[in-house]
């Protein structure tokens, strides 16, 4: 009997507006790029140093992908829960393979939008502040909250 978890979870930016492709089955895959920072102080200098890893994150969901095409902007920031797939092709002429590793977002995945996009189109707010709500936006009260 086999036993494992393959889960993966990255809270980040997307580095480019979500691109659609389509599959000559007739259905759809999205991908995104998302990224993540972390600081640490370098042992030699003593100086604050950042570094950025990427993450390609993959769905061929139909429904993922509408809404990922309609509101993953670059910049937005976003949670995404799926597993790790790692993938390999080859191209022609090539006499080695090439490899990915991707985050899969399978049923029970999950995405989510941590912040308010800055208009109708799905792009972020400047310096990641939501935009004032105009009168044909709801008001949601739980905004008012101060924690």
């Amino acid at each position: 009997m086999a036993f494992g978890l393959n889960m993966a979870q990255v809270i980040g930016r997307l580095g480019a507006d979500v691109s659609i492709n389509y599959l000559t089955s007739g259905g759809r895959v999205a991908n995104m790029s998302i990224a993540t920072d972390e600081s640490y102080i370098d042992k030699q200098t003593g100086e604050r140093m950042d570094r950025t890893e990427w993450h390609r994150v993959v769905t061929f969901q139909n429904g993922l992908v509408d809404m990922l095409e309609k509101h993953a902007k670059k910049g937005r920031l976003i949670y995404v829960s799926g597993k790790l797939q790692t993938r390999n092709w080859r191209k022609d002429g090539e006499d080695s393979d090439r490899f990915s590793t991707e985050i899969l977002l399978v049923p029970g995945g999950r995405v989510q939008f941590l912040d308010k996009p800055a208009n109708g189109n799905g792009a972020p707010a400047p310096n990641g502040e939501a935009a004032a709500p105009t009168a044909a936006d709801p008001v949601d009260p739980s905004d008012e909250i101060p924690f």
